[in-house]
């Protein structure tokens, strides 16, 4: 238990790390962040790690080989970002978000350098590349057998970009921050496969025909192996199950069959694949016991991404915040869930593409409740009205600017006596979104 004296301390901490260079603006180098793990002794190089990049599906696949590599007895270091309730997700040792006290120390312990580079660059440290050294020092401090690194945004320029990994990992590309990564997939393609390293083996989920060009340039460049989604490995069947599916996966080693997989989507069917390799990868290429592999898969969670929070009525919080995220809640719905209805409740950042966003939620959402959450970069709601209208007309639009009302709203309406029918609801948008609904919806519970 946190004790009010690490509380505090934390909270004065946060307030610290969030006055830094927001990560949503991006200043893109690698040199400050070098500089800084130059002084802190190289701590990313002090154990093995599994890299992580893409636009869609890093965090889940990320979580999930994490959970495979502790079924095998490892100690697992897992680096993901943005979180969704507290900061301390981002860094999770052993499946566990870092202690408080832990990451006090370690904070304590960057501190004074974090300083020295600010004073040395014309662009301070930021908070995602403070964050990144704070998970490099925290899994070398509390040691780790291997770190299993996400991205935040592109890849080549990233700050988590440091490692040397030995396997590289690239899960589905689609259009998304376009004003740092370029305007066409190939661009994005190659800003993302940047992680890859002469010295990794290459893992490549089921990519657009462009994105699969270029990353196979650069691997091809770099002469080093690929195992693809389709190819060397791929999700043989999967079928629907009580809280999930069961999966079978033809992996690089072998066949495992009779994976239970407590996430819904054949997106988390094809992640779940990608993670096997990944693993097998970093293994040398060799088949894993069946066994740890349905252990692994077993544990996994993966919070805000189709989750079901609460059963009465049924509401699944998704952090979809790009048309390729909307596309797959939206198929997952229709076809993995048996509502008569589904009320929407959608909050977007004004930079994000919301008409790509609602245009695929159109098909799986029967009426929508535009709302916010308390993001500074969240849209105007009269701004995300007003496209709502125009997607899904204005007879199935609603507008309810406090989140918390909205959910409510999204409740009664669910519950209401004269609806026989199965009402589900769906809650997305943002991170920022699913993050604040989790906290609302949870208190409700409480309550």
């Amino acid at each position: 238990m946190t004790s009010a004296d690490d509380a505090a301390r934390l909270g004065a901490i946060e307030i610290a790390l969030q006055a830094r260079w927001p990560e949503s603006q991006i200043a893109p180098s690698l040199e400050r962040i070098a500089a800084l793990c130059d002084m802190l002794g190289s701590p990313q190089l002090s154990y093995p790690t599994i890299h992580i990049a893409g636009t869609n599906g890093k965090t889940t696949t990320s979580r999930m080989i994490d959970s495979l590599l502790a079924a095998t007895g490892l100690r697992t270091g897992r680096f993901t970002s943005p979180h969704l309730e507290s900061f301390l997700e981002r860094i999770a040792i052993n499946g566990q978000s870092i202690p408080t006290s832990d990451f006090i120390w370690a904070y304590n312990d960057i501190a004074p350098y974090l300083e020295l580079i600010d004073q040395k660059f014309e662009t301070p440290i930021s908070f995602f590349e403070a964050m990144t050294a704070l998970a490099f020092v925290s899994f070398a401090e509390f040691p780790v057998d291997i770190g299993v690194i996400e991205c935040g945004m592109g890849g080549e320029w990233d700050a988590t970009n440091v490692v040397s990994a030995a396997v590289s990992v690239i899960t589905p590309i689609g259009f998304d921050h376009m004003s740092y990564l370029g305007t066409t997939l190939t661009e994005i393609a190659r800003t993302k496969g940047g992680i890859i390293k002469a010295e990794s083996s290459v893992v490549l989920a089921r990519q657009e025909p462009e994105a699969a060009v270029e990353l196979l340039r650069q691997a091809a460049l770099l002469g080093v192996d690929v195992a693809r989604e389709g190819i060397e490995y791929s999700l043989e069947s999967r079928a629907l199950a009580i809280g999930g599916q069961l999966l079978s996966i033809n992996g690089l080693g072998q066949r495992y069959d009779d994976i239970f997989l407590p996430l819904y989507g054949k997106h988390q069917g094809a992640n779940a694949a990608t993670a096997l390799a990944a693993v097998e990868s970093f293994f040398g290429g060799q088949a894993l016991d069946p066994e740890s592999v349905r252990e692994g898969f077993a544990n996994v969670t993966s919070p805000g991404r189709c989750e079901i929070i609460f059963r009465d009525p049924t509401i699944i919080l998704d952090a979809a915040h790009n048309p390729h995220g909307a596309k797959a809640i939206a198929e997952t719905i229709e076809s993995e869930f048996t509502f008569d209805e589904v009320i929407g409740v959608f909050g977007a950042f004004a930079d994000k593409d919301v008409q790509g966003i609602l245009q695929e939620l159109e098909r799986a959402v029967n009426r929508i409740i535009i709302t916010s959450s308390s993001s500074p970069r969240a849209m105007a709601v009269k701004d995300l009205e007003k496209i709502a209208r125009e997607i899904f007309g204005s007879d199935r639009v609603m507008t309810i600017e406090n989140l918390g009302t909205a959910i409510k709203r999204a409740i009664t309406d669910a519950r209401a006596p004269s609806a026989d029918e199965s009402i589900g609801i769906l809650i997305t948008g943002s991170v920022v979104t699913v993050g604040e609904a989790r906290k609302m919806i949870k208190a409700m519970v409480v309550e």
